[in-house]
């Protein structure tokens, strides 16, 4: 059910009309989502149980928001949480107390490490009943505290709809994340007198800062302006700022090298000669090399995480000037310590980098910045992405990456992943062009992902086309979402590169651990075809290189339905390059040779 925009505007206003009038008696539960009527949400993904009925009950009285039935509460956060990386909106879920929340958990971590703006309501028992060990009580508060950007309990009906203002006020502000709603079964059943939803909301002890300081950007830019080696490096700040075109204003202006975190893949077009590819510990040559090498780096949104600096010692090897531009100051010099520290909302900052740059009349050094691209275009020529592209014998993961893109490469398309090998590929071999395309889990990784994250995106792109790039291990951590998927409708692509390993896991044990491959194959695999079909949808077994391409083809036509396509590839292949743990982000492994 898609809800048009006068009628959100019209529940928006309903809820809102007590303000005018004199207010009404309504429960808990109707007040909460009254709320999130106001708050322009169109869905809402969760499961029922005892805590939340009356709160249910409230949303079978209305038809504004639809309702998601999961088939599991992990998958209700997942679902949202793709909806809202995909969309920018506030994603939100809705669990039961107990057994509800803690399976909640996972979605809830993976949000926070990630700053995805998010509201999770979960049931907890009566208020007379807290404490006591009742049936399904569990401390909400007490175990998504340190996975939360800040969490509530509601102990009054007459506060819910302050707090749940409050709640998507810290959600989507300053650095996103996910909030916690936690509303006690007597509080959602109490009635009490309604006076309208809150058109505004302070709290003085939550005010993140917006405007970076101009001292500080024009210190910046003549660091900028100077440098003989530039290189902005920037992550997935930027997406979830939406100064992707800012990015893009700036780097042109400049001529600069540029390149993106595993998060921040789309904020800079991949085909654009100024981009160096993905870096970090499967990032390219180029990337690495003039992420080390740099004399000025330019950090927008990024938060040099050990996946992207390998080693810090190895980075503080090179002498560099760094200035670092985030809505989190807690952020900045965590890692690495910077010369110039720019604390604000990426877009704002860029748009007032960007003028100053236009009124100084300055310009890079043109000779320097030759120079520096002849370097970086030596590193290019080593070709660290090459791979067995011609083999016939066995589909290889790569090729697969490579085929949809060059498929969808022109289409309206969105590509998720779960966790592991399958992961990086997708990320190395599918060139996104625009931001919010790619959505997979970065900070926490998160296998089982994939499914949620594409059918919340399809609800929320219903003409657009989801992929979900998985592997045969991840794809059964919440499979029973096909369910899902067929009852509301989400025809979504899944692409599993089932090599019949936990990939990751047998590549690190290749070449740290001698081959001793512990508990890393898997012996009783699914037939996924017959899997597929039992839940309602399309399967499909591609085993020769030469039905890849007419496999994605025919599945691309079948619009109206999920298709499982289960490709055998290449157990024995690796993710290249490769930075091994404790080592610097240039100490690379760029083929099985190196090994």
């Amino acid at each position: 059910m898609e809800i048009s925009k006068a009628e959100m505007a019209s529940a928006a206003t309903a809820a809102n009309s007590a303000a005018s009038s004199s207010p009404v008696d309504l429960r808990g539960g109707e007040i909460l989502v009254k709320a999130l009527q106001a708050e322009n949400v169109k869905y809402i993904w969760g499961y029922p149980g005892g805590a939340v009925l009356h709160i249910y009950d409230a949303f079978f009285k209305q038809d504004t928001i639809q309702h998601v039935l999961v088939r599991h509460e992990q998958a209700a956060v997942h679902a949202a949480d793709g909806y809202a990386r995909a969309t920018g909106d506030v994603g939100v879920a809705l669990v039961t107390s107990g057994p509800g929340l803690t399976n909640a958990v996972t979605g809830i971590a993976t949000a926070y490490m990630d700053s995805i703006p998010m509201v999770i309501i979960s049931g907890q028992v009566p208020t007379a009943a807290i404490g006591l060990d009742a049936f399904q009580e569990c401390d909400t508060v007490g175990i998504t505290r340190p996975i939360v950007k800040h969490n509530f309990l509601v102990k009054d009906a007459r506060d819910m709809a302050l707090i749940m203002k409050k709640a998507f006020h810290i959600a989507r502000s300053g650095r996103p994340g996910p909030v916690v709603v936690d509303v006690p079964k007597d509080v959602s059943f109490n009635k009490v007198p309604y006076h309208g939803y809150p058109e505004t909301v302070e709290m003085r002890s939550y005010n993140p800062v917006r405007k970076g300081h101009s001292g500080q950007i024009r210190k910046a830019l003549q660091l900028l302006m100077a440098a003989k080696r530039p290189y902005i490096y920037t992550g997935g700040g930027v997406l979830l700022s939406n100064a992707s075109a800012e990015l893009r204003q700036l780097v042109d202006m400049l001529g600069y090298p540029v390149t993106n975190t595993l998060m921040g893949l789309g904020a800079y077009p991949a085909t654009d000669p100024k981009f160096l590819g993905m870096l970090g510990m499967h990032g390219t040559w180029e990337a690495n090399n003039a992420m080390q090498h740099s004399d000025v780096l330019l950090a927008v949104g990024a938060r040099f995480d050990d996946r992207v600096i390998g080693n810090p010692k190895h980075f503080a090897q090179n002498e560099r000037k760094i200035i670092h531009i985030d809505i989190d100051p807690s952020s900045i010099s965590k890692r690495v310590k910077v010369d110039v520290p720019i604390v604000g909302d990426v877009k704002d900052v860029l748009i007032e980098l960007i003028a100053m740059i236009k009124e100084s009349g300055l310009k890079p050094d043109s000779h320097a910045l030759g120079a520096w691209w002849s370097t970086i275009d030596g590193w290019r020529q080593r070709d660290c992405m090459k791979y067995d592209s011609e083999n016939t014998e066995v589909i290889k993961p790569q090729k697969v990456i490579q085929t949809l893109y060059n498929l969808t490469k022109d289409a309206d398309a969105y590509v998720t992943s779960d966790v592991g090998q399958h992961q990086m590929w997708a990320a190395q071999y599918y060139k996104f062009n625009e931001p919010r395309r790619w959505i997979n889990s970065g900070g926490l990784g998160t296998m089982g992902v994939g499914i949620p994250y594409a059918m919340g995106i399809k609800l929320a792109k219903p003409e657009s086309e989801v992929f979900c790039v998985t592997g045969e291990g991840s794809v059964q951590m919440c499979i029973q979402e096909l369910s899902t998927c067929l009852q509301y409708n989400t025809p979504i692509k899944i692409l599993s590169l089932n090599n019949r390993y936990l990939g990751m896991v047998r590549q690190w044990q290749e070449i740290e651990y001698s081959g001793r491959y512990s508990h890393s194959y898997m012996d009783a695999l699914p037939d996924f075809v017959k899997l597929a079909e039992a839940y309602g949808h399309v399967g499909m077994l591609i085993e020769r290189p030469e039905d890849v391409e007419p496999a994605l083809r025919e599945a691309r036509k079948l619009k109206d339905r999920t298709v499982f396509m289960d490709f055998r590839t290449d157990p024995t292949e690796n993710v290249f390059p490769m930075v091994q743990a404790g080592k610097g982000i240039t100490e690379m492994l760029l083929s099985p040779e190196d090994l």
